[in-house]
């Protein structure tokens, strides 16, 4: 492809996941909103997660960049200037490992911006607030608990931090817990208690409705509705990625924005 001077061109880099379904309702409709704002500029897609993209190639006969191969890729079409919007939640471990592959390639191009993770800014975690509430409908009695991933990054605090801005907001009834970090169910459930809500919404705060929502959340004998039903709580799920609202997709637009 001849090269054009300042050619730009867009990689969105997720996590993946090994659950197409969750793929087509949670990361494509990111990416078509991201291809609709900027019609100009190529797309490319990449996932962080080796073990993904293996799963996705062995099982299903699905090729997906990593980091690397993405912008080797756009080096030869002849990109010069590229732009990165992970979907990550927040500034974490795969995040990390996305700067830091992408510093290896700082000298091929004219220009490489890289736009913030969903939870960054104070704003950030409004708008995602507002974002999550305009697609839930709780009765009095119902507390929503939000099931975030966790992880034993510094980054784990934006856990914390999101349940207090929800309840800043008003929105004392949303409780956030996650799978593999603090606060986790044992921490919501002691919050549930003392709320004195009989009732439960179980919800992913994750980009995707997968393996975890699918898994740990529901589905399992121990999965954390089992856990709640088991201590005697009425509990429905809702099964919704934050990729499949219009107001988190929004977000990472604008953070596109910011950096261009």
């Amino acid at each position: 492809m001849e090269k054009r001077c300042g050619k730009k061109g867009i990689l969105a880099v997720s996590f993946g996941t090994t659950h197409l379904d969750a793929l087509e309702k949670g990361i494509a409709p990111i990416e078509n909103q991201i291809r609709d704002t900027f019609p100009e500029y190529p797309l490319y897609r990449a996932f962080t997660s080796q073990m993904v993209m293996n799963i996705l190639k062995k099982r299903e006969g699905i090729s997906i960049y990593s980091v690397k191969e993405a912008v080797e890729q756009m080096a030869e079409d002849g990109i010069e200037q590229v732009i990165v919007q992970p979907t990550h939640i927040i500034n974490g471990i795969e995040n990390d490992k996305m700067l830091s592959d992408l510093m290896e390639y700082a000298g091929v191009f004219h220009k490489i911006s890289v736009g913030k993770p969903l939870l960054t800014s104070v704003d950030d975690y409004k708008k995602s607030i507002h974002a999550v509430m305009s697609e839930v409908s709780l009765e009095e009695d119902e507390a929503l608990v939000l099931m975030g991933h966790g992880t034993d990054h510094h980054a784990n605090a934006a856990y914390p931090t999101l349940e207090y801005t929800f309840h800043s907001l008003g929105y004392s009834q949303v409780l956030v817990g996650t799978v593999e970090g603090f606060p986790n169910l044992k921490n919501v459930m002691q919050k549930l208690e003392i709320s004195g809500n009989q009732k439960a919404a179980l919800m992913p705060f994750m980009l995707v409705a997968g393996d975890h929502a699918k898994n740990d959340m529901s589905g399992n004998e121990d999965s954390w509705q089992a856990q709640l039903e088991d201590a005697g709580y009425e509990v429905k799920t809702i099964v919704k990625g934050l990729g499949e609202m219009k107001g988190i997709r929004n977000i990472l637009v604008e953070h596109i924005e910011a950096v261009l």
